[in-house]
C-alpha cells in the first residue's frame, strides 16, 4: 500500500502489513517476588506469540465492516491497533477521522469518581471539549438511563449501568469511525435495542463501522463486509454472509 490517506480521500482505515507481538513466559511463576528475582537474575524464559500477522486492508468511509474468528484469532488485538491503544510490533495503520471506540467495558472510567465527572473525563480522552460535553449532558444520562444516579460512584454501578454510560458518551457526537467489540452484548435487551438503533442512526449519517462479536445474526444485520482471520493471519476478506457462511462450514 503506497501513499498516505490525503491521497485517497474515501479510505479511512489502511492496515499495512499490521503484525502485533507479545512475549509469553514459558514457566509458571508463582508470586510476583518471584517473577521480580528470575527479571533481575535474566532467569525468566519467554516465547514469542504473534497475535496478528501480516494483515492487510483498507475500510472505505461509510463502509461497515466486521471481524471474524475464534477466540485467539487477533480481532481485539487489530482493533486495539487501529484505536492506537497498541502500536504494532511490525507494519503501520492510519486512521483518518474522529474514532468512538468501545473496546473494554470502562475503560478510561475512574471508578472513585461519579457518573457525571466520568462524562467529563471519558469526554476529555476521546477528545471532546468540556463545553460540548456540557452541551450533550443530559442526553447522555437520559440514554444511559443513569440521571438518578449521576452523583453515585461508578464503583457502586453494575456492569450493565457501566456500559450504557460508556455507550452514551462515545456515541454523543457523531463519530466518523465506530470500532466496537462486543459491547453490544453487554446490558438488557432494551438497552442492547437502543445501541442498534443508535448505530443505525449513525449508519444512516455515514460513519464507518468496524465491529467485532460472537454473533453471526448481529455481524450480519450491522455489516455489509467480513473479514475472517484464523491465529492472527486473515483468512477471507468479502461480502459479508458469503463470508459468515464459509465461517460456519469450516467449524
Amino acid at each position: 500500500m503506497d501513499g498516505s490517506l490525503e491521497e485517497k480521500p474515501d479510505i479511512v482505515i489502511e492496515a499495512d502489513h499490521l503484525s502485533m507481538m507479545f512475549n509469553m513466559s514459558r514457566e509458571k511463576v508463582d508470586s510476583l517476588k518471584e517473577y521480580v528475582i528470575r527479571l533481575v537474575k535474566r532467569q525468566l524464559l519467554f516465547k514469542e506469540f504473534w497475535a496478528v500477522k501480516d494483515l492487510s486492508f483498507t475500510i472505505r468511509r461509510g463502509e461497515r465492516v466486521g471481524l471474524i474468528g475464534h477466540n485467539g484469532s487477533g480481532k481485539s488485538t487489530t482493533l486495539k491497533m487501529v484505536c492506537g491503544v497498541l502500536k504494532p510490533t511490525k507494519g503501520r495503520v492510519s486512521v483518518r477521522g474522529k474514532v468512538a471506540p468501545l473496546l473494554e467495558l470502562g475503560a478510561g472510567f475512574d471508578y472513585n469518581l461519579t457518573a457525571r465527572e466520568n462524562v467529563f473525563l471519558n469526554g476529555a480522552i476521546l477528545g471532546f471539549s468540556r463545553s460540548k460535553m456540557r452541551d450533550r449532558y443530559e442526553n447522555i444520562m437520559e440514554f444511559a438511563e443513569l440521571k438518578e444516579f449521576e452523583d453515585v460512584a461508578l464503583k457502586n454501578f453494575s456492569t450493565g449501568m457501566v456500559a450504557r454510560l460508556g455507550f452514551a458518551i462515545a456515541t454523543c457526537y457523531d463519530p466518523d469511525i465506530l470500532i466496537i467489540d462486543e459491547i453490544l452484548s453487554v446490558g438488557d435487551r432494551d438497552f442492547q435495542a437502543k445501541c442498534h438503533e443508535r448505530i443505525d442512526e449513525l449508519i444512516g449519517r455515514g460513519t464507518t463501522i468496524l465491529f467485532v462479536s460472537h454473533s453471526d445474526d448481529k455481524i450480519i444485520n450491522i455489516c455489509e463486509r467480513v473479514i475472517w482471520l484464523d491465529h492472527g493471519n486473515m483468512v477471507a476478506d468479502g461480502e459479508a454472509r458469503g463470508i459468515i457462511e464459509r465461517y460456519e462450514n469450516n467449524g
